[in-house]
């Protein structure tokens, strides 16, 4: 322990910053192709070297373009590109605040974003996102200027800001203004888009973000200089962010997927051994491996469904005893080694964050050999509070694994866990109250309920803020039973309800795709609109079968004894979802209200 405490010490001597990074990678591991990115169907790589004469460039530029230190410049991306790495080095280095907003929020939030942290420069990817800002950037007086990554009429280039940089004669300049930059400088705002009310910034240090980059880093068995990893969360996520700057300090070589739709071809491409993931992506994954399935015959099928029930028993460090094991080879030599041919033939380790992993999907993947790490944290917290690690017995499914090295976790009398540590933000920009609310004494009040166990794995069982009481005064946490109930291949997306009514019901958005598909088989003709399919009293038996399947699972007080089924779809363009897809309970409430009055009438 100690001696792995003096080698993070050293490694933090020379990173102290998160722009020292690129630097040590360029020292240590030098990449011919640090960061892909496919630009008209060609993968176009940039070395660690090019990498950092940009960076410098962009830095040169933003300097003679009178940007100063505690300065903020927003980033916002379609898609993560080589491009926003370059200006989130190029920006940090002049002592200027990254803030990173969301392609997919509403105008209105744009807006918002951009004059509270009083942004004076925004960079954009495309053509989308520069329509949403064209129509509110008149109302936001501070803002100097837009760029564009994309090449679009009318629009700077962000072309031209490399150009001015390399036309600077401000060299000496530069390296007087990034040593002036030290570890407990602010480097990032990044307002979470939040499931209630305005967003919040979180202030984010150098140091933050490097100390959970560090206490990340004896979580992944990597060889360093030696791997490749796809990246596609959205880089503007603290999540996806810390791992892409973890992967430069480890040597890995980054490609940005093209899109959420595209990724199964790009894994075929870039054939990477290590990739992130939310739980709904592999939900995504796993229905069209289960439609493959389906649609086998014979021999095929059966062999199929037997692989599938032998995985959905896995238990990690051989706990099924010889036997099972036998079972499981012949199971992933016939079957299983295609799935990982799909995902590339590489893959080596999926780290899950964002959203409660469902175990069941975690024992299937980890049968196949397709070991999924899940881990926790938040915004606030840089993000890592704790991961799963397959090595040295450090998984344990349905856990979030154990807490990293230089954070500290209590559970508070009411079950909250409460941590501190080098990674756990000051609080939120210009907001005094919130901040007081959820930092006292020292520990961040993270929201969560949640239990260490006696080997020292977190689990998290609730959300602090969504739990309700039953008129009979009963306790109910929602977030484990939509988690039981999303399990069934019917049910797209539930919310459970109730706060204050005699029993829990749900709103319940069906798998449209799934229904059609067994409705096919069992040969019923459905109507052609959503509408008509939530009406389907055939369906809406068919559910009711899962969640009597289901319910016994949970005491009587938190049963679901009725359910609505909505005819549209929920996403986070219709505003039901927040961008790291989570539910947005009262928007859903609102929305759906008739629906809601109707189950309790």
């Amino acid at each position: 322990m100690h001696k792995h405490l003096s080698q993070n010490q050293t490694h933090m001597s020379q990173i102290g910053r998160l722009f020292d990074i690129p630097y040590y990678q360029l020292q240590n591991y030098p990449l011919e192709k640090a960061l892909t990115t496919k630009y008209n169907g060609k993968w176009i790589s940039t070395s660690t070297k090019d990498y950092i004469e940009q960076a410098n460039y962009v830095s040169k530029a933003l300097l003679s373009m009178g940007i100063k230190k505690g300065d903020k410049i927003a980033l916002i991306t379609s898609t993560n590109r080589t491009e926003w790495n370059i200006m989130d080095i190029g920006i940090l280095q002049t002592g200027a605040v990254t803030v990173p907003i969301y392609p997919t929020i509403s105008e209105h939030d744009y807006e918002y974003i951009i004059k509270h942290s009083e942004s004076l420069y925004v960079f954009v990817s495309d053509k989308e996102v520069l329509k949403k800002l064209d129509a509110v950037k008149f109302n936001i007086p501070k803002l100097r200027g837009i760029y564009s990554f994309d090449e679009i009429p009318g629009c700077a280039n962000w072309s031209q800001i490399i150009t001015a940089g390399k036309q600077a004669l401000n060299d000496q300049e530069l390296e007087i203004v990034k040593a002036n930059v030290v570890p407990s400088d602010l480097a990032s705002v990044i307002y979470t888009s939040g499931t209630t009310g305005t967003p919040k910034g979180v202030l984010l240090t150098h140091e933050n973000i490097v100390s959970n980059v560090m206490g990340s880093e004896n979580r992944v068995p990597f060889e360093k200089g030696k791997y490749t990893g796809l990246s596609f969360l959205p880089c503007c996520h603290i999540f996806e962010r810390m791992i892409l700057y973890l992967y430069q300090y480890l040597g890995v070589s980054i490609y940005f997927a093209e899109s959420i739709d595209k990724i199964s071809d790009n894994l075929q491409e870039v054939k990477p051994q290590v990739m992130t993931v939310v739980p709904r992506v592999l939900e995504k994954v796993f229905d069209k491996i289960y439609a493959k399935g389906s649609e086998l015959s014979g021999i095929k099928k059966s062999l199929f469904f037997w692989a599938l029930r032998l995985a959905e028993n896995y238990e990690p460090y051989e706990k099924n005893g010889s036997f099972y094991e036998f079972k499981l080879k012949i199971a992933r030599k016939l079957i299983f080694s295609k799935w990982q041919e799909a995902l590339g033939n590489n893959l080596e380790l999926l780290v899950s964050g964002s959203a409660p992993l469902a175990p069941r999907l975690s024992r299937i993947f980890g049968g196949a050999g397709i070991s999924v790490m899940e881990g926790y944290g938040l915004t606030e917290t840089s993000p890592v509070i704790a991961v799963n690690d397959e090595r040295n017995h450090g998984w344990k499914i349905g856990s979030v694994g154990r807490v990293l090295d230089n954070v500290k976790v209590k559970i508070a009398e009411d079950g909250e866990i409460l941590c501190q540590g080098p990674s756990i933000s000051q609080g939120y920009y210009k907001d005094d109250e919130k901040t007081k609310e959820a930092f006292v004494n020292g520990w961040f009040h993270t929201g969560d309920i949640g239990l260490v166990d006696s080997d020292g794995f977190l689990f998290i069982t609730d959300r602090k803020k969504e739990m309700f009481k039953t008129s009979g005064g009963k306790y109910v946490a929602p977030q484990m039973i939509e988690n039981a109930m999303k399990q069934s291949r019917f049910i797209e997306q539930i919310i459970v309800v109730g706060e204050g009514q005699k029993m829990p019901a749900a709103l319940i958005q069906p798998s449209f795709d799934f229904i059609k598909e067994w409705a096919n088989r069992k040969g019923i003709s459905l109507g052609f609109s959503l509408d008509e399919v939530v009406k389907d009293e055939r369906v809406i038996e068919r559910i009711q079968k899962e969640i009597d399947l289901i319910n016994p699972q949970f005491g009587k007080w938190e049963q679901v004894k009725k359910f609505a089924l909505t005819p549209s779809i929920w996403s986070i363009e219709s505003g039901e979802l927040t961008p790291t897809l989570k539910l947005k309970r009262k928007i859903i409430l609102e929305k759906f209200k008739d629906l809601y009055t109707k189950l309790y009438s």
